[in-house]
Parts: C-alpha cells; structure tokens; sequence
C-alpha cells in the first residue's frame, strides 16, 4: 500500500521488496513459526515493522500426509507471506516445495508450468481467484474472501476444515472406483446372459425380466458411493497441530 500525507512524505506499506524499492536493502527480523512481517517506509527510511501471528488450520499435517497416500504426486505451496514464514509452515505440514512471496500474477504462472498435469489448487483468499481459475481443478475454501475465490473454482466447501479437501479427493477416488466396478459388472452379467440366449436356453420374457434384474442390480452396487464418505471419515488419522501460519496448497 502507498500513502501519500499532506507534507509531501510517502508511506509504503508491505512486502520487503515494495519497501525495499524505496529505502534500499533493509534488515529482516528472525520471525518464528506462525509468523509474518509488514513493513513501514516513510520517504526512504524505513519506519517499522509490524510482526503478525496467523493460525494454520487444523490438520493441516494430516491432510497433506493423506493426499501423498492417494497418490498426489507434488504437493507445492503457493503464498505471498514472506520466505521465512512460508518455509516454517511447510516444514510443518511436511511439503517441500515453496514459492513464497508470490503476486497473484506470479501464482498463476507458478500454477500453469507445474508438471505433470492435472493441477488441483486449493485457496481461500480474494488474491487466489485467478490462480483458482487457471488450475486444472480449483477448490475455494469458506472463509476470507471466500466468496470472490468460490466464483473462480470449481468446487467450494463450505466448511472451513482443510481436512475437507483430503476427504474430497478420498471420495471421488470411490466414487469413480465403485461406478465402473457396477458398468462393468452389469456388462459381464449381460454379455454372459445374451451368450445363454443366442443357444437358445434363455426365453425371450425370461431375458427381458433378467434385463432388469441386472439393471436393478447395478443401480444397486453404484449406490455404495453414497457411503463414501464414510470410508473418508475412518481415513482421518485424529492428531493434535500447532497453529502455524496458512497458505494456498497446489
């Protein structure tokens, strides 16, 4: 942010590198984990710094241990907090990959070269609608800006529990398994009833009955996916987090 007051001095507001645009190479406090830096400039002087403290979301750590077992293949965060404070977070929740201090341009140039494709993002913020909307798949999260990233996803869940995004992937996973287990199955079933027919041991009323049979019994097996989320609610491993700082995760 850039301030202009009645004397003629101008006040920025923000990143090191805005600040450092006008006062030149500044000195960066230590932050501990969960923390973050915004700096103050008045003409070229640096003026202050304003440490703040953001909690991550619980199970966080556990989330990201369940999309490595579904086999995500990279998991990378994405966020405009400063480096120290990105790379606390992610030691935390166990990702390696961080691009941190990041513009909303950056992010969605960051999103558009990651390898191998599909990309899943996941953001809560007003600043992650385009990243958001140049995923593969985006997923908005309640809470700030939730509103303006929900018009850029393509999913939004409502509840502000991370571990929500886990339980996603866990039950399209199931979903998509259980479906073309019962395509499958009512083609085998058909196929083999068709072949009893065509010798002749089947009746033509008989066939058309056992049609429907089979059509019963597929709609049947498809309708175990209403029970997915179920299996989602025992893949939760319970664990206890410390409160970190939180930031969007490809």
């Amino acid at each position: 942010m850039l301030a202009h007051l009645a004397g003629g001095a101008v006040v920025r507001v923000g990143k090191p590198a805005f600040i450092e645009e006008a006062t030149g190479s500044i000195d960066r406090p230590e932050l501990r984990a969960g923390e973050t830096a915004v700096y103050v400039s008045v003409g070229d002087e640096l003026a202050g710094t304003i440490i703040l403290s953001d909690p991550i979301r619980p199970h966080a750590a556990d989330t990201i241990s369940r999309l490595r077992g579904a086999g995500v293949a990279e998991i990378v965060m994405v966020t405009g907090d400063v480096a120290p404070t990105a790379e606390s977070v992610a030691q935390t929740v166990g990702i390696q990959t961080v691009h941190a201090e990041t513009t909303p341009q950056t992010k969605v140039e960051i999103v558009q070269a990651i390898r191998p494709r599909p990309v899943l993002m996941v953001g809560d913020g007003i600043n992650d609608a385009p990243v958001l909307a140049a995923a593969d798949i985006g997923i908005a999260m309640a809470g700030r800006g939730a509103t303006v990233a929900s018009e850029s996803a393509a999913a939004v869940i409502t509840s502000n529990d991370i571990a929500r995004v886990a339980d996603v992937a866990y039950v399209s996973r199931r979903t998509v398994h259980i479906a073309l287990q019962s395509i499958w199955m009512g083609i085998i079933i058909s196929v083999g009833l068709m072949l009893v027919a065509a010798f002749g041991y089947l009746p033509a009323v008989a066939g058309a009955l056992l049609q429907e049979v089979v059509d019963l019994v597929a709609i049947v097996s498809a309708l175990r996916a209403l029970r997915a989320h179920k299996g989602a609610e025992r893949d939760r491993a319970p664990r206890h987090e410390p409160a970190q700082a939180d930031a969007a995760a490809v």
